[in-house]
């Protein structure tokens, strides 16, 4: 299996590589990078183009690694003995697969995603290291082991909100989704919108890299928020002229909150103009 990109995800050949290397090794592949930068995509994408069925953990500051497992709903078993429910004899009613056991037991080899893993406690990854390295694991309510039919390829993002232990990073095959260069996110414009004037693309592309270099931004736009900017040009018909006139310590861009997500850099780019009249 080789992984080279969609039609509609652009990827570097260090991408490919190491997603090829996750697929050749059978071990998870950590993704980092700045938000924005498409490392969810990604797993999209890859289950795409390798025919896959995506399965996606997304993590929460109050998720549990058992909870990726399987959790076993004790409360509602014993509402069923006291009401004389005939279901309580079966413990497997009460057992709920999460969905590591789902991708284990999926008739065909799956893309995991595990999203957002530096949101959950620290002890998180640790807590997942035996699972993911042997693919199996076993619940005790059951007595059984349940092991991967078909081992999954796993795809962690993080966004580096936190640090993530030792044990689990030897564990994984890293990468770091760089931000694109002007070349390579022209070909990602491109590719979601294909025809588009090609000046007209060069003057957002100038407007969104000269703001990106505003020295102080607390959050600066991804490629994300750059393709929805791009979308906002084109419906509202904003003219080439309008955009190669456009001087960021003069006016701010149109639709700026496409590009802008806060007040501290909102006022940020204000203060640009005041201090230049």
């Amino acid at each position: 299996m080789q992984f080279q990109g969609t039609d509609t995800y652009i990827v570097t050949r260090d991408l490919q590589v190491a997603v090829e290397a996750a697929l050749h090794l059978r071990k998870p592949l950590l993704v980092k990078g700045e938000p924005g930068t498409g490392k969810t995509l990604l797993a999209q994408e890859v289950a795409r183009a390798l025919g896959m069925p995506l399965i996606t953990w997304y993590v929460k500051s109050t998720t549990t690694a058992q909870q990726g497992l399987y959790e076993y709903d004790a409360v509602s078993r014993l509402r069923d003995s006291q009401l004389g429910s005939d279901r309580v004899g079966d413990i497997s009613h009460y057992i709920k697969r999460g969905k590591v056991w789902e991708a284990f037991e999926a008739e065909q080899q799956t893309v995991l995603l595990i999203d957002e893993i530096d949101k959950a406690d620290i002890e998180f990854p640790n807590d997942l290291l035996l699972e993911l390295d042997k693919m199996e694991f076993y619940v005790y309510e059951l007595q059984r082991t349940v092991k991967a039919l078909h081992r999954p390829l796993v795809i962690i993002t993080s966004n580096n909100e936190k640090e993530l232990p030792d044990a689990f990073l030897r564990r994984c095959i890293f990468h770091y989704i760089r931000f694109p260069d002007a070349a390579t996110m022209k070909r990602i414009a491109d590719v979601h919108f294909p025809g588009l004037d090609q000046q007209l693309l060069d003057q957002a592309l100038r407007i969104f890299y000269e703001l990106r270099e505003v020295k102080g931004l607390k959050k600066r736009p991804s490629t994300s928020e750059l393709l929805d900017w791009i979308k906002l040009i084109l419906l509202e018909r904003i003219s080439l002229k309008e955009l190669e006139e456009l001087n960021l310590r003069q006016q701010m861009p149109p639709h700026e909150g496409a590009l802008i997500k806060n007040e501290q850099d909102y006022q940020l780019i204000e203060n640009l103009r005041k201090f230049v009249r």
